[in-house]
């Protein structure tokens, strides 16, 4: 997996730092510019920064959720911490745009459909255990259910950032298809563990006129 902050270990004028204290702010981004993975300067605005930034999010928004299931004794934390690791890998393809991409970065940063595979073997072992879904269901079900919930909506815009990568050549197909997953993945977390914690499932009421 390449570093989350290319270069910022390593500068060619210098040489090494060293590896007990190495430095967190680089001063390389300060005009507003960030590099890829491949070595490109390019703004911190573009569509490759969104869709970082916004997995970045995602797994900080799991993180939380995986601790408010912790305190709960979920067994399904395991799987969340496995999706964080994941969300680096899809990171790290979002970081290596196919336009500029050399053979060795390719073979570093690919994302195979193995993963999204997996999300849908768990989507449907949890999905069998559930009641059946008759009404649309509000965030609620209790705080770890909530959080899933908050965690399920950041996935679906870390989708619609990475779509467009994807549609234009730029990103794997593959780290769409396993977004898209997760986000129904996340969703019947939410519900198992309102279920597994006798929590209430608030579900949507017109309101009177």
């Amino acid at each position: 997996v390449p570093p989350s902050r290319p270069g910022s270990l390593y500068s060619p004028e210098r040489g090494p730092r060293s590896s007990r204290s190495p430095r967190i702010y680089t001063r390389t981004g300060d005009e507003g510019f960030s590099s890829t993975f491949t070595g490109e300067r390019r703004p911190k605005g573009d569509r490759v920064f969104e869709a970082l930034g916004t997995t970045d999010e995602l797994s900080s928004a799991i993180g939380l959720a995986c601790e408010l299931s912790s305190e709960k004794g979920h067994v399904f934390v395991e799987q969340l911490h496995k999706v964080q690791c994941m969300l680096q890998d899809v990171g790290s393809n979002i970081a290596t745009p196919l336009s500029s991409a050399r053979e060795a970065h390719l073979k570093r940063t690919s994302f195979s459909e193995e993963p999204v595979l997996e999300l849908e073997k768990w989507i449907d072992r949890y999905s069998e255990q559930l009641p059946p879904l008759r009404a649309f269901i509000l965030p609620s079900g209790g705080k770890s259910s909530a959080a899933l919930h908050f965690s399920r909506a950041v996935c679906r815009r870390a989708e619609r950032c990475v779509v467009p990568l994807v549609q234009a050549g730029e990103a794997d197909p593959n780290v769409a298809k396993y977004l898209n997953r997760l986000s129904d993945y996340l969703f019947v977390l939410a519900r198992y563990a309102a279920l597994k914690e006798g929590k209430e499932e608030k579900i949507y009421t017109k309101p009177e006129p």
